[in-house]
């Protein structure tokens, strides 16, 4: 009698046809954040050798008088980027992609047209939405004064107050497209059967997007809430294209990104402190990890017990 319970050993092609992915990924994204974390237990000295300091740089990150409000005011920029995100982004994604299923012709070049920023380089959005928004020569001023509301222009790119939300608003309106595609799938992945039993049953389209359709998707709400989560506390590129590394005006759009790149490699006056550079970017790491773990364990768990 054979045994059908026994694992069986995976064919040695597997781990050949793996090899190369798992030697590329580990050459270049496991090694550097594991020389990064160990990096950050150490200390450059005068004469550019590592020495040994514990937990001296999260101290000096946390308490330092000079050091201390950057990485504060970076974490916060960042929670309040992310949250710009979750709250506008993915609502609208949501509202989009409801509104492409319920279209008959035509959908497919409107999905394209709205999924179309986020195959663009921020470099370009950045410069674009530069010349827009410019109080100069940018045609923000004009259309508002066309429509008898010039009173509300103002520069907002240029505003302690008002930078950082407008650049979350750019960043929203280049990936748009992404929880738009996502939500998008899921909803067409729905059995038409089941929506019209509820309109048999004489459930309203509210109703029935809110009771049927909504509850399917809580999955994929999951999914976009921590690729969102990733992707903002891992963000730099656009303020950077914007606002150079210094983030300004007076470090309003600093976030942990920028606060790492001007640790590591310096700028202007300030010279780079690599161990220093390798402690936010393990708290970037960790606060990254946290997000995920959570996900996993506090969101994906009950979506399951909810389906079963």
């Amino acid at each position: 009698m054979l045994d059908i319970t026994r694992n069986k050993r995976p064919p040695a092609f597997i781990f050949v046809f793996l090899a190369p992915a798992v030697v590329v990924y580990s050459l270049f994204m496991i090694y550097p954040l594991l020389d990064s974390l160990r990096l950050s237990f150490f200390a450059i000295s005068q004469d550019n050798r590592e020495v040994w300091n514990g937990l001296g740089n999260y101290r000096k990150l946390f308490l330092d008088s000079e050091w201390a409000p950057r990485f504060w005011g970076a974490l916060g920029n960042n929670f309040v980027f992310f949250l710009v995100h979750m709250v506008v982004q993915n609502p609208i994604g949501l509202l989009l992609a409801a509104l492409l299923v319920s279209k008959g012709r035509g959908r497919t070049i409107y999905r394209t047209l709205l999924f179309l920023p986020t195959v663009l380089s921020v470099v370009i959005i950045g410069f674009i939405w530069q010349l827009i928004l410019s109080p100069l020569w940018g045609v923000a001023p004009g259309i508002l004064k066309a429509l008898g509301l010039s009173s509300l222009f103002k520069p907002w790119l240029g505003l302690s107050e008002s930078a950082l939300f407008t650049i979350a608003l750019i960043s929203v309106w280049q990936f748009v497209g992404i929880p738009m595609i996502l939500f998008y799938t899921s909803l067409i992945g729905i059995p038409d059967e089941l929506l019209e039993a509820a309109r048999v049953d004489g459930a309203t389209r509210g109703q029935v997007f809110w009771r049927i359709k909504f509850p399917l998707l809580l999955p994929t709400v999951g999914i976009v809430a921590v690729l969102t989560f990733v992707g903002n506390f891992n963000a730099f590129d656009l303020i950077y294209t914007m606002k150079g590394a210094l983030a300004g005006p007076e470090f309003a759009t600093d976030i942990m990104g920028t606060l790492f790149y001007r640790s590591f490699f310096g700028q202007q006056l300030q010279l780079g402190n690599p161990a220093m550079g390798a402690t936010v970017a393990a708290m970037m790491f960790t606060i990254i990890l946290l997000g995920v773990l959570a996900y996993t364990f506090l969101w994906q768990r009950r979506v399951k017990a909810y389906q079963l």
